[in-house]
């Protein structure tokens, strides 16, 4: 009986995050509503013409219906995708939203430096070992890669640190695609040797009590360093 009672509830929550969705992927692109059904009603007209050839429009037509589905919930998710970017981009703290994606395996610790200017960076330890994901104005950012990573050289000298800067320019990572470059790094530890790494960098984010954290979209689940509190 309690499953039969939790399946209205699951199906209403999946309702309302498509509705969120759509509007969200609405404000950014005003149009996705003829976009969707014409991508539906294209697959349809393709199955039915091949269904006149055939002689049977009818049931190629009823064939296609799964197919048009198919294909326009696949273009609905990338361009929710798409839209969910470009609403974070130019937002202090996006790259730690865009990090929040990544799967089991991946620790992510979001503005573990900032700056009075704002400039952030983020951290995340996996296989590939320390990457330093950088926010804010290119020609600052700069020094406070270097100064971070000199700091946890020093903590785990041994372990490969990665950096990174995120936007459009020339060496840099758009946000959209952060995530998929962090997990594209070469594995170079085994997992108790990332453990043993996050076991030393306790000491580093122990020192960090005072960190001012800014305001920006940083993900609700994400762990801030000890004493900060996070932004209203």
């Amino acid at each position: 009986m309690a499953k039969r009672d939790e399946t209205p509830e699951k199906q209403q929550g999946r309702v309302a995050q498509v509705r969120a969705a759509y509007s969200i992927t609405k404000e950014v692109q005003p149009r996705i509503g003829l976009m969707l059904a014409g991508i539906f009603l294209a697959v349809i007209v393709v199955f039915v013409a091949v269904g006149f050839v055939l002689k049977n429009p009818i049931l190629w037509g009823v064939t296609g219906i799964p197919f048009a589905v198919l294909l326009t919930v696949i273009f609905f998710g990338r361009r929710v995708e798409k839209a969910a970017y470009s609403r974070l981009e130019g937002q202090l703290g996006a790259g730690a939203n865009a990090l929040s994606t990544l799967r089991k395996g991946w620790t992510v610790d979001p503005a573990v430096a900032v700056t009075r200017n704002q400039d952030v960076v983020h951290r995340v330890v996996g296989r590939p070992g320390i990457v330093l994901v950088a926010e804010g104005a290119p020609n600052r950012v700069g020094n406070l890669l270097a100064n971070e990573k000199r700091k946890h050289a020093r903590v785990a000298p041994d372990t490969p640190i990665y950096d990174v800067v995120v936007g459009d320019g020339e060496g840099q990572v758009p946000l959209r695609r952060l995530s998929g470059h962090v997990m594209k790094l070469p594995r170079n530890l085994r997992p108790a040797e990332v453990t043993e790494v996050l076991n030393r960098l306790k000491a580093l984010s122990a020192n960090r009590s005072q960190l001012p954290i800014p305001k920006g979209p940083l993900p609700r689940n994400a762990k801030l360093p000890p004493g900060a509190s996070r932004p209203r």
